[in-house]
């Protein structure tokens, strides 16, 4: 499968560029970054560290489009939207792990999945994915005397809060509850808050260091506590579930599938 990967020069970008080289039945087709990158020129697989491989990185995300098969992206909002309309119009599959989207980013989206397949998450992680389901489940068996929290850790670097993980975690417990989760969502607590309100879902992102990525949903009644955690400590997790969801999608009808798609779950 010919394989571009957009915003190559990140540090995600050269995860992914790791992970098409290591899968079997996949090439690197094109490599693509913002035109006033330095990396524009260089050889894509001497930039990830796996050696040459002939490709060069480009701003012309266009042209990267049409000599691909599938596209990987996990860059900027306003990106992603512009790539969501290029792939449409050329048809191939679309995988999704930018996060910050809004719900005009989203709608945009949906409109091009009406035309090409595009897999979109928070979190490609296999594990991750697991956690999701089983945060629905047990939110599903437990009621409101169990209050949930959602903490998450990321680096220093990370822009949005709460990550789009935690956004996924919460999304399920409010469908495991039977609730809408903006009606039920907490972002932020300073001063006087007043007591907490029975049945809300929190959110806490903590920023610090070179922390990959961890997730926790603390469920706590009166007398007892629930934890469910995920922590990763390498970015490889995701990218390998990216490859495997693009892999996935190629020739599946147009639509907006998840990882949940992807893993059956």
């Amino acid at each position: 499968m010919k394989i571009a990967v957009m915003g190559v020069a990140g540090r995600m970008g050269q995860e992914l560029v790791r992970a098409v080289r290591a899968a079997e039945g996949c090439t690197i087709s094109a490599a693509v970054e913002r035109p006033d990158s330095p990396a524009i020129g260089q050889d894509v697989g001497v930039l990830a560290g796996v050696g040459p491989v002939g490709v060069a990185v480009t701003s012309d995300a266009l042209e990267a489009v049409a000599r691909s098969e599938g596209i990987l992206d996990f860059t900027t909002p306003k990106s992603t939207v512009e790539f969501a309309g290029l792939a449409a119009n050329a048809r191939v599959v679309h995988v999704i792990g930018t996060t910050g989207l809004t719900e005009a980013d989203e709608a945009e989206i949906a409109a091009a999945a009406r035309h090409a397949p595009i897999v979109k998450a928070g979190n490609m992680s296999l594990g991750v994915n697991l956690l999701v389901a089983v945060t629905r489940r047990v939110a599903e068996a437990l009621d409101e005397d169990f209050d949930i929290e959602i903490v998450e850790m990321h680096h220093k670097d990370k822009v949005d809060a709460p990550s789009g993980t935690a956004l996924m975690l919460g999304a399920a417990a409010a469908q495991g509850r039977g609730v809408n989760l903006a009606a039920h969502s907490v972002r932020a607590r300073d001063g006087h808050t007043g007591p907490r309100r029975r049945g809300d879902i929190g959110f806490a992102s903590l920023r610090g260091g070179s922390v990959v990525v961890d997730h926790r949903v603390i469920l706590a009644a009166p007398g007892e506590r629930i934890e469910l955690a995920h922590l990763a400590g390498d970015r490889s997790i995701f990218a390998r579930g990216a490859v495997k969801a693009l892999l996935w999608g190629r020739g599946r009808p147009p639509g907006l599938y998840s990882m949940a798609d992807v893993l059956g779950l």
